[in-house]
């Protein structure tokens, strides 16, 4: 049987983890699961809420407004400041499927290296 010391420290590890999964993002956007977590260093990332508000934001900046129309000319000034960047679509798992391919389609007119971000699947 476990003891009292054993549970605390499994406890404390599982917290340690999931701190570290939980996105920095103010925005709050529920990823849809993925097997693999996003293994590229996006510099831009895009994100799309549930209410289909869009943000978007280049490095360690803080997430602005955008939209869709502006999307285009925002990382195009992106890809000036940093030509291999990675674009990284942050969506709301309930946004629709015509949304994600708006945005896939601007990068791939531009051609933007694209990842899209998801959560780690939960264990069962």
């Amino acid at each position: 049987m476990a003891s009292m010391t054993d549970v605390i420290f499994l406890l404390l590890i599982f917290f340690m983890i999931t701190s570290t999964v939980v996105s920095p993002n103010a925005i709050k956007v529920l990823l849809p699961q993925g097997k693999q977590q996003t293994s590229a260093k996006p510099l831009t990332r895009v994100i799309i809420d549930k209410d289909l508000n869009y943000y978007a934001a280049f490095g360690s900046d803080k997430e602005q407004s955008i939209t869709p129309e502006d999307l285009a000319p925002f990382l195009q000034v992106c890809a000036e400041k940093e030509p291999e960047m990675y674009v990284a679509l942050y969506a709301d798992e309930s946004v629709p499927y015509r949304e994600i391919v708006k945005v896939l389609n601007i990068a791939n007119e531009n051609h933007f290296k694209m990842v899209l971000a998801t959560r780690q699947p939960e264990n069962k």
